[in-house]
C-alpha cells in the first residue's frame, strides 16, 4: 500500500484494512494496534518525503524515537473496516518533532475513531543522545 500527500493541507493519508489479527475477543481493534497503524503511516509519510529511516541511520547515524503519545479512543474500529490514518507535522524543533494523527473509518472525510499527538526525538544511533534534525529534512513547506 502507498499513501499520498494531500497538497493543500499537507496532511498525509495512509490506507489500512482491519484484519482479524488486529481485533480482540469483542471483535474490535485491540487498543495497542491503533499505535501500530499510526507507526506505519508515519513511516510511509517519511518515505513519501524521500526520507528513508534506514538511509538516515546508515548515512547520518541518526534515528527517530517516539518520546510521548497522547491518544484518544473515540469509537471502535472493527474487522474488515477500511481505515485512513493521517499524519500532519505540527511542530519541528531543533532535535524533535511533533505530529498529529487521526484514524478515520471509510476515508479522509469518514468517521473519526482515534486521535493522537506523537512526539519523536532525533537521536544518534551510537549512545542514543539527542542530535539536531538535519537541515535538509522537514524544510519549510514540507
Amino acid at each position: 500500500m502507498t499513501g499520498h500527500a494531500s497538497q493543500p493541507s499537507r496532511v498525509f493519508s495512509f490506507p489500512v484494512r482491519v484484519y482479524y489479527e488486529d481485533t480482540d475477543l469483542a471483535g474490535v481493534v485491540y487498543y495497542a494496534n491503533y499505535l501500530r497503524f499510526m507507526e506505519r503511516a508515519r513511516t510511509e509519510w517519511l518515505l513519501a518525503q524521500g526520507i528513508s529511516q534506514v538511509a538516515l541511520r546508515d548515512a547520518e547515524g541518526l534515528l527517530f524515537a517516539v518520546t510521548a503519545v497522547d491518544i484518544r479512543y473515540l469509537k471502535p474500529a472493527r474487522f474488515e473496516d477500511r481505515l485512513v490514518v493521517t499524519v500532519e507535522l505540527t511542530r519541528r524543533r531543533r532535535a524533535s518533532l511533533e505530529v498529529d494523527q487521526r484514524i478515520l473509518r471509510d476515508g479522509p472525510e469518514g468517521e473519526l475513531l482515534c486521535t493522537a499527538r506523537v512526539s519523536a526525538a532525533c537521536l544518534s544511533v551510537e549512545g542514543l543522545r539527542p542530535r539536531p534534525i538535519p537541515g535538509h529534512l522537514f524544510r519549510e513547506g514540507d
